[in-house]
């Protein structure tokens, strides 16, 4: 999609993401949406983003995603220059992980 495309078109499939209630319907929905090969190419750039905030070095992403130097490269970039809510996500996510491990050692 163009990005000069107007923003009231984009804005309704975002709406419907957020209307998701669970992790199956969210696979589903993308499985529904998207070709294999856009979701497994968006499992791979999320997957390369988490390494490079880890940071992990470029060969070790590479070996592991099996993504090339470009993509890398790519999304590299767009975790110095972007939005920066990918970053934001893992912060979340990170700290979901941390408060869940707490619970489970006071049980």
């Amino acid at each position: 999609m163009a990005k000069n495309v107007p923003k009231e078109r984009k804005i309704g499939m975002y709406k419907a993401i957020l209307e998701l209630e669970s992790l199956e319907e969210c696979c589903d929905f993308f499985e529904d949406i998207c070709a294999i090969t856009e979701l497994r190419s968006m499992e791979q750039r999320y997957e390369v983003a988490k390494m490079l905030y880890e940071d992990n070095v470029y060969t070790e992403i590479m070996q592991k995603t099996s993504a090339s130097s470009a993509t890398i490269s790519r999304v590299n970039r767009m975790l110095n220059y972007g939005t920066g809510c990918l970053s934001k996500i893992f912060d979340r996510l990170a700290a979901r992980e941390e408060s869940a491990a707490a619970d489970k050692i006071e049980e």
